[in-house]
């Protein structure tokens, strides 16, 4: 937070977290480069929304790079994938993702309500994407600096906010804005916090907050899977049984395998007995 000025800030770096998703497939680099900057972009957009649920952020596009989604609970707890067709050289952005759309999802589970966002990818970036969203969307002015390596990744972000008994922030959000344009990739990926700070805002009065644990986990379970395959109905069920001998469901974001043998299967439609008819042994 920049002292007596409306404006905030977030820094996020990632490693243990980016790991455990890279161990999941072997992505091409620039599929990676992309993953890890939507990846940092969502874990900072999730730390500056009030809510209890969770934050999607997905891109879709028609080029090589067909689909990017991290998904980010309230909790800081955060899964993602990337879908990809063909082999191709390191491209850009726009061009790894053709015509595309960046669709940013907010599920707060304590009123039951979704709140869905989208914009077509016309940045150079992920960043510059998502600079347009904050745009079209009329919300706070956002700008997001964002970096992806081998072993982590990185975001800064700053925000103008409402002006409550506090001096103007329309020079002071320009020239914020200025000096973290200066900020190189291998900065935000290597550089301490504090020492990165001050490399950028010198002379400004900053009030630094705790951190923020993030972590990778897949929220699917066996439990989920068979509430999924009892959606599909018995005979549904038991025609892929009679057909594959089995019934077989794989997580794309954690890439862990469900298997279900035909007694397995049998037993999702199994009514549990009504209270006071058990039997005792």
């Amino acid at each position: 937070m920049f002292e007596g000025c409306a404006v905030r800030g977030k820094l996020v770096h990632l490693d243990q977290s980016w790991r455990a998703i890279l161990e999941r497939y072997d992505y091409p680099q620039p599929v990676r480069r992309i993953l890890g900057e939507t990846m940092a972009a969502t874990v900072l957009l999730a730390s500056t929304v009030k809510f209890e649920g969770q934050i999607t952020v997905q891109i879709q596009g028609d080029g090589p790079l067909t689909m990017v989604v991290i998904q980010c609970s309230n909790k800081l707890v955060l899964r993602g994938l990337a879908r990809w067709q063909g082999e191709f050289d390191d491209a850009k952005f726009e061009q790894l993702m053709g015509n595309g759309k960046m669709i940013i999802s907010i599920e707060n589970y304590a009123d039951n309500q979704r709140y869905q966002g989208v914009v077509p990818v016309t940045g150079a970036t992920v960043a510059e994407s998502l600079r347009e969203y904050f745009d079209r969307s009329e919300q706070l002015p956002t700008r997001l600096w964002l970096a992806s390596g081998d072993e982590a990744v990185a975001g800064m972000l700053l925000q103008r906010m409402p002006e409550h008994g506090v001096a103007p922030a329309e020079d002071f959000w320009d020239r914020v804005c200025l000096l973290a344009s200066t900020i190189k990739s291998e900065e935000l990926l290597e550089l301490p916090e504090r020492q990165l700070l001050n490399r950028l805002f010198n002379e400004d009065d900053l009030r630094l907050f705790d951190r923020l644990p993030v972590s990778f986990r897949c929220s699917c379970n066996r439990e989920r899977v068979e509430n999924m395959l009892r959606s599909l109905g018995a005979d549904e069920i038991r025609g892929m049984v009679e057909e594959q001998g089995s019934v077989s469901v794989h997580c794309e974001f954690c890439n862990k395998g469900y298997e279900f043998d035909r007694v397995d299967s049998a037993g999702l439609f199994l009514a549990d007995p009504p209270v006071g008819e058990q039997s005792l042994h």
